[in-house]
């Protein structure tokens, strides 16, 4: 069965398995290899069942692991051009690999989209597991393009930006042009533009929904689950009977997996 192991999530690191118990790949790698093996393995996922490491983009907190875990586990890197140049310096001799096209990986389709974000050439991935379930990801996101949305529609899991409350962030400690940067169209989705597309993707037939990529600072796991239930209970949809719904942890300390 289809199992997603949010590994690590949030400024400090972003990292996903995703695939079967035997096979499948990392989303990321923005933690230390030490740390990603050991939450595989709380996971119960061995590190060998790694195949491959896509990437979104090119921030540390994506890529901060990779240079150390490709060499130990002789695992290919797959982004766009734009991300694979810009990681080039960091990554050491692993094996670069464009994913414009596509590619068939631990037997899934994945297929990268383009996503709204200040660096090169940033991508989500829709991905379809080896027991035909429809899976994607969109974090790192400036807004929610039409391009993103129909990626997300009918998957059976979608993982999805929730980073920051509105309030929160305005009235925070960031500086200016930092808030000025996480609010503009290639910064980061907030609760409520994270929420306002949910109905429309419930209609669609999505049933899993994990708000990911929240900010320490400036949102909560309580903030970013609430507005999006209420937006869904506004809808009519009813909270672990119409859909589930949590939220990434920073660290998955518990060794949650996620089977969809």
């Amino acid at each position: 069965m289809a199992r997603l192991c949010p590994l690590f999530s949030g400024s400090s690191g972003n990292c996903y398995y995703i695939g079967s118990r035997s096979e499948g790949v990392l989303i990321d790698a923005g933690a230390s290899c030490r740390r990603i093996e050991g939450v595989l393995r709380l996971c119960g996922i061995d590190p060998h069942a790694v195949q491959a490491i896509l990437v979104t983009h090119e921030h540390s907190d994506h890529v901060s692991g990779i240079r150390v875990l490709a060499k130990k586990y002789d695992l290919p890197v797959y982004a766009t051009p734009g991300t694979l140049d810009a990681i080039a310096p960091q990554v050491g001799d692993a094996e670069l690999i464009d994913i414009s096209t596509g590619a068939e990986l631990a037997g899934m389709t994945v297929r990268p989209f383009p996503t709204s974000h200040d660096c090169a050439q940033p991508v989500g991935y829709q991905i379809d597991t080896a027991d035909q379930r429809k899976f994607c990801l969109a974090t790192d996101l400036g807004y929610l393009s039409q391009t993103v949305k129909e990626h997300l529609l009918g998957c059976d899991m979608v993982v999805l930006e929730s980073n920051h409350d509105l309030d929160m962030l305005r009235n925070g400690p960031y500086a200016p042009p930092l808030k000025r940067r996480i609010l503009s169209s290639h910064g980061h989705l907030s609760n409520a533009a994270c929420a306002g597309v949910l109905p429309g993707l419930a209609q669609s037939g999505v049933r899993r929904f994990l708000l990911a990529h929240l900010s320490d600072t400036n949102n909560t796991p309580q903030l970013a689950a609430s507005a999006s239930v209420s937006t869904l209970t506004q809808a009519g949809y009813v909270r672990d009977v119409d859909y589930w719904l949590d939220t990434a942890p920073v660290e998955n300390a518990q060794g949650r997996v996620i089977i969809f």
